[in-house]
């Protein structure tokens, strides 16, 4: 008998309590989205790793430990399996380490100990998929926009195929996704009482091997990681590189619970259209979401062109209703 495919996910959210970055919603932002993966992607609640740093769950979500837990979950990948990484806390830029490019910007996640993991360490994630695997991050966080470095852009700033415009009409309950550079080089100063503005010194004393590819390994050997040709990733994106993602801390459109306003569009995108839909059509749909509720975040989405119009999540036929 032919063994199932399996359906693989690493589930992060990082509310970072009792500090001045903490955020309100991205905790629930991940267990909805289990709840969701269980009920209506097919995915075996034994398969669904969550990280958080509530205390709530057994592995605090460091930089090494979502990491590993994204390691771990590449590593027992076979042909057809589904991955999905869901990502929901602070995002930010910093400065690209690649040979030309120094004015150039790139994009990383904040992990509840700021070691960041960066566009390159996901590169390397999706460049070791076996053939016949799909690799789908949704990254609720800011400056989220080609966080898999050198995927191809579908949706973005240079491919859009509706203007959205807006304005952010509750702005006493948003908070936005982002750390800048600025802090996270102050914070990290704090604890190596090193005083440079190089990050990756201030990483590499920190958190040593632990710390990302894109600081351990030279420049020109980083560039070994970029994609020669079309894989298996997928980027859904809370919001173009150059934005931020907003966190609603009380929000009437959820009665009243935090939530990611990326995260919450794309779960109302899924409750509205029971059918199944694809990558672009999940993104699309929610930028219209957020446009209505008057947020100027654009959504964006990073795939070869046939992922592009691929079911999300290949979302089993027997689960498919009409519209």
């Amino acid at each position: 008998m032919e063994k199932e495919n399996k359906r693989l996910a690493v589930l992060v959210g990082c509310n970072y309590p009792k500090t001045r970055n903490e955020l309100h919603g991205c905790i629930n932002d991940v267990l909805t989205m289990r709840d969701t993966l269980v009920n209506r992607f097919g995915f075996d609640l034994n398969h669904i790793k969550v990280l958080t740093d509530d205390g709530s769950a057994s592995i605090l979500p460091t930089g090494a430990n979502i990491k590993k837990a994204l390691d771990a979950m590449v590593d027992q990948a076979k042909p057809g399996d589904v991955l999905y990484f869901h990502y929901s806390g602070h995002g930010t830029r910093i400065p690209s380490l690649k040979p030309g490019r120094p004015f150039r910007q790139d994009e990383a996640i904040v992990p509840c100990d700021f070691n960041l993991i960066t566009d390159v360490d996901f590169r390397q994630l999706v460049n070791r998929l076996p053939k016949g695997a799909s690799f789908t991050i949704l990254s609720d966080s800011c400056h989220s926009g080609g966080l898999i470095d050198k995927e191809k852009e579908q949706i973005g700033p240079s491919h859009v195929t509706t203007e959205i415009s807006g304005t952010l009409s509750v702005t006493d309950n948003i908070k936005p996704k982002a750390i800048p550079f600025e802090s996270i080089l102050q914070h990290l100063s704090s604890l190596t009482g090193i005083y440079t503005s190089d990050v990756a010194t201030h990483l590499l004393e920190l958190f040593a091997a632990d710390a990302s590819l894109k600081f351990r390994l030279p420049p020109l050997e980083v560039n070994l990681f970029e994609s020669l040709k079309p894989d298996e990733g997928i980027l859904l994106s809370g919001c173009q590189a150059n934005e931020t993602s907003a966190d609603m801390m009380n929000p009437v459109m959820t009665g009243g619970k935090a939530c990611g306003a990326f995260s919450n569009a794309v779960e109302m995108v899924l409750k509205k259209h029971e059918a199944q839909l694809s990558n672009r059509e999940i993104v699309m749909l929610s930028r219209e979401v957020l446009k209505e509720q008057g947020f100027e975040q654009h959504p964006c989405l990073y795939c070869n062109d046939e992922n592009a119009n691929a079911t999300f999540l290949c979302q089993p036929a027997a689960q498919n209703t009409t519209l």
